[in-house]
């Protein structure tokens, strides 16, 4: 593998980290912190991923667009050098409203992801990219399996050592980036653009046209749903199983791995055999029978066994994603990720705070039904909404120029 993707697939599972590394900890560190019990600390963690994925929203297309205008690397390296930093901070920090500070910086330094898949983009043809975008979900799953692992195992020995861990990855991948990835976008001209700038109004200049605005509401369906998982599940599992922070780092892990190998292999298997068309429907099918599942299966090991049937929906963002980059031409590549990137990241804040919402409402002392499932039933009805409007009849589309 040339350098410059493993460079690319590397920064993209430190970004998965960060989402992932606080995961198997978060409920314990908030109760301690706020003295609340776990339905309260489910509400706190859904801000704080919300939070998260707000500065991630409002900063993937800037940052797609200065990689469009400056070059992909300087985008990378100084984003790599603040996550350096956030984590740092991270493993230091006693009180809540810091962790709020800065998980609002570490939701801008995951940005980055969008302009690794415009680097990846400018690294493949347009037969490729499919599989090139595969490889980048296939990082971000590993950094499911390394974040959930450092978080579980090291923060079952001290909350604050996952940190200095991730922040020591994070240099050492700066290191091989300045020294390995060269620059992967000769094109670079123009002048800076705040309506390509901003997530408002890129998003909305690209959706006027039929081929990628009905799959940006897919995508956009598809993750409130699938966001349930990273929202919910160390509360769930812990309410429901009475699980700690080694088994739901094991289990975040075990999904990670299956992530990993449905993205860099089995996404290429199902796309030469139904096209990107078939893959989305796929990943939607697997999706829902995971949830409707997951919602009522009353044992530990039976859920276990479902990870790896929810992980075969991911063949589901890289199809939508190639659909989607074949509907725009090549000098607007890094703005379409952008724009991705920020569609994932507003379901992400909307569905952390839906979901903890509806665990909180059917777990707390004074719900009506004791249901921790609902909000995996939350998530199949989104999952049923994606698919039906993916199935309806569309219109004539025409591309992005």
């Amino acid at each position: 593998m040339r350098l410059p993707v493993l460079f690319l697939m590397i920064t993209v599972a430190i970004d998965a980290m960060g989402i992932s590394l606080i995961v198997p900890v978060m409920p314990d560190l908030i109760k301690q912190v706020t003295g609340g019990d776990l339905s309260q600390a489910a509400l706190w963690g859904g801000i704080l991923a919300a939070i998260f994925a707000l500065m991630q929203f409002l900063c993937a297309p800037l940052l797609g667009h200065l990689s469009d205008l400056y070059g992909r690397r300087p985008v990378l390296l100084i984003s790599l050098a603040a996550m350096a930093v956030d984590y740092i901070v991270m493993a230091v920090t006693q009180v809540l409203w810091l962790l709020i500070i800065v998980r609002a910086i570490g939701g801008i330094t995951a940005a980055t992801h969008s302009t690794a898949n415009a680097a990846m983009a400018d690294l493949s043809t347009k037969e490729e990219r499919a599989q090139g975008f595969g490889l980048i979900g296939a990082a971000f799953g590993l950094g499911f399996v390394l974040g959930p692992v450092i978080g579980g195992y090291l923060g079952a020995l001290d909350t604050r050592a996952p940190f200095w861990a991730a922040a020591a990855l994070t240099l050492a991948n700066l290191i091989l980036g300045y020294f390995a990835f060269p620059e992967t976008n000769p094109s670079r001209s123009g002048s800076f653009s705040f309506r390509r700038a901003n997530p408002f109004s890129a998003l909305l200049s690209l959706s006027h046209f039929t081929s990628v605005g009905r799959l940006l509401a897919v995508l956009f369906l598809y993750q409130l749903a699938y966001s349930v998982y990273p929202a919910i599940w160390p509360y769930f599992t812990q309410e429901r199983f009475d699980w700690g922070p080694r088994l739901v780092g094991t289990s975040l892990a075990v999904f990670g791995i299956s992530m990993a190998l449905v993205q860099a292999g089995l996404i290429r298997v199902i796309i030469n055999h139904t096209g990107e068309r078939g893959a989305v429907l796929f990943g939607l099918i697997f999706v829902c029978i995971a949830f409707g599942l997951t919602a009522i299966i009353p044992l530990g090991w039976l859920t276990m066994l479902l990870i790896p049937l929810a992980a075969l929906g991911g063949v589901f963002t890289p199809a939508i994603q190639a659909l989607m980059s074949q509907s725009v031409t090549d000098a607007r590549q890094g703005e379409l990720q952008g724009v991705f990137a920020s569609t994932n990241a507003v379901a992400m804040v909307i569905s952390p705070l839906i979901m903890t919402w509806s665990f909180f409402h059917f777990t707390n002392e004074d719900a009506p039904v004791y249901f921790p499932g609902a909000p995996f039933l939350l998530a199949l009805a989104l999952a049923f909404a994606a698919l039906g409007l993916f199935l309806a009849p569309k219109r004539q589309a025409r591309n992005v120029t």
